[in-house]
């Protein structure tokens, strides 16, 4: 059967079929416990048949994580309807769902991959390519936040921002797969709201930025999620103190007015006197 299957896959059918289980395999533990005999056995092929494709397992984990990545990126793409805050929480529940379903995997994405320890030809050379993988899934992540937010030439600060909040994205998640301590919904609120205060922060001290924080908030409805951050954030300040009372009355205020007399203290208006004119100077002897 296997003979067989072998005879009716071409060559990129095949390379197609291998990265696929690699992907799977890589789901569920790290790429540096799978072995290449483990890829084989599950593809229904040889060991040597898996090199004739790949030259090695570095090569293999190397397509498979550009297969990866380029879904990854995909995660990022979002029609432009709706508020930003929707639309930026649909982004975080596919990614999300990314590093969920490929938990071991994203990590070894994200955190470059085991081209150090899986060996295979140049390890550099295999670690500079993972890492530039990478870099492409932060560089589409990036230009897909900034055509949500309308900008193709992005200030200093407001690339800024947006490459920040990316990788914070980015962090969250892989702390999340550690343990998973926190609801992943309440995380992926948590990174919207995180992008609004980043850019209030910078707008504080930006201009222009602060003219496009205005734009964005101006099109968020009442009920959304920009709205619900403001709203917790005002519970954080302090009220403020109460005036303190006024002095009691004096002693004269308190003397009883008569029956026709008003409720209200009686104050007495003093008039300015005139300045009483100077004594002449003496005559001069």
């Amino acid at each position: 059967m296997a003979k067989s299957a072998r005879r009716r896959m071409g060559v990129e059918e095949r390379r197609e079929q291998l990265i696929t289980v690699a992907l799977d395999l890589f789901a569920s533990r790290s790429p540096e416990d799978i072995s290449i005999d483990e890829i084989a056995e599950r593809a229904g092929i040889s060991r040597p048949l898996v090199y004739h494709y790949f030259p090695g397992k570095q090569s293999l984990y190397e397509a498979a994580l550009r297969r990866a990545a380029d879904e990854l990126s995909a995660r990022f793409v979002e029609p432009r309807e709706g508020s930003l805050g929707e639309r930026l929480l649909r982004v975080m529940g596919r990614f999300f769902d990314f590093v969920e379903d490929h938990g071991p995997g994203f990590s070894a994405l994200m955190r470059g991959g085991p081209a150090a320890v899986v060996g295979g030809g140049d390890v550099p050379h295999a670690t500079g390519s993972a890492r530039a993988t990478i870099d492409d899934v932060r560089q589409a992540a990036y230009e897909q936040i900034l055509a949500h937010l309308g900008v193709e030439r992005p200030s200093a600060r407001l690339a800024l921002i947006v490459r920040s909040w990316v990788s914070l994205a980015e962090t969250t998640a892989l702390l999340w797969l550690d343990g998973r301590t926190v609801a992943r919904a309440e995380l992926e609120t948590q990174l919207v709201h995180d992008f609004v205060a980043l850019a209030a922060v910078g707008a504080a001290a930006d201009p222009e930025l602060a003219d496009l924080v205005r734009d964005l908030l101006a099109q968020e409805p009442p009920d959304g999620l920009f709205a619900d951050l403001l709203t917790r954030l005002v519970t954080l300040v302090p009220a403020a103190p109460e005036a303190p009372a006024a002095p009691e009355a004096s002693a004269a205020s308190r003397v009883p007015q008569g029956p026709h007399s008003s409720h209200t203290p009686h104050v007495s208006h003093t008039p300015h006197l005139p300045h009483a004119p100077r004594a002449p100077e003496a005559p001069r002897v």
